[in-house]
Order: C-alpha cells, then structure tokens, then sequence
C-alpha cells in the first residue's frame, strides 16, 4: 500500500526565498472526487499521472506513475477540468527533511504553501522560521479544491 504523509503549512515573509531553485510546475484534475482524485503533473524535464485517496488527517493513499511528457501535455491541454493549476515549487533541505514550498500563480498567485512528508504521523518535525499557521487537512487548501475556488475568489483572509 503506497501511503503518502504530509503536513502543509502557510508561508510568511520571504525567507524561503533564494534557498532553492524553483520549478515551474502545470498540473491538471482528471477527478475532483474527494474519495478519489487522479492528477496529471507536468515539468520541463517529467511528467506523472497521480491518484489519491481520500484525506485522514495527515495521510491518505497514494499512487504516482511516470509518463510521456507528450501525452501530459495532451491529457492538460484537452482532458483535464479547467482551470489548470500553476506554480513555482522550490524543494528546500531543512532539519533532515525536504520541504516544498509552492507559490501559486494565475487564479492562485498570492498563495504560497510548504508542505513535508513524513515517514510516520507522529514523526517529530522542526517547522522552519518561514513556515506560519499549519493548515494540514484544510480542504480549502487542497491543490483540487483550488479548482473549484481558486485563491483570487477568497474572500475570507487567511
């Protein structure tokens, strides 16, 4: 069983900043089931397609398989639900643990999240200067929830 553990976080200030060379990152839903979500995830160099379980917590299934950059590109350019999703990821070491700090762009720029996976739920994590309010298991922070209600709609502060 592939079982994915991760703790998400909001970012403040701009410490993170020059830590790490970001990535751009397009990805698209092919399913926003809650039960069950089925991502495609494009870069320069890669391209996965991911399913997901539903969300315990912190920990949920999940399956990730790598394939052809062309049909990522096909899959986001003519499968995917609309809007896609784009961001700036920068994978940044800290206290033995990698963190991956994405800042959103287009319908979600102003969003900036860190998130860690963890080998256990209890694993002890040292939570970075620039990493502020934990927001792990906030649906509305779930890159397929940004779908539906992307980050310029908020109207509530965060």
């Amino acid at each position: 069983m592939a079982e994915e553990i991760e703790r998400k976080f909001l970012v403040t200030g701009d410490a993170w900043r020059g830590l790490a060379a970001p990535t751009y990152l397009c990805q698209g839903y092919l399913s926003v089931d809650p039960h069950r979500t089925v991502r495609v995830r494009l870069t320069d160099n890669e391209a996965w397609l991911t399913v997901k379980g539903l969300s315990h917590e912190a920990t949920r299934l999940e399956f990730e398989y790598e394939i052809q950059k062309s049909d990522a590109r096909e899959m986001l350019d003519v499968l995917c639900l609309r809007p896609l999703l784009e961001k700036r990821r920068s994978r940044i070491p800290h206290a033995g643990l990698i963190w991956e700090v994405d800042e959103f762009l287009a319908e979600n720029a102003g969003l900036i999240v860190a998130e860690v996976e963890l080998a256990s739920a209890e694993q002890h994590v040292e939570i970075p200067d620039w990493a502020g309010k934990e927001v792990t298991g906030e649906a509305r922070y779930y890159n397929s929830s940004l779908l539906k209600n992307p980050y310029s709609r908020w109207r509530e502060s965060v």
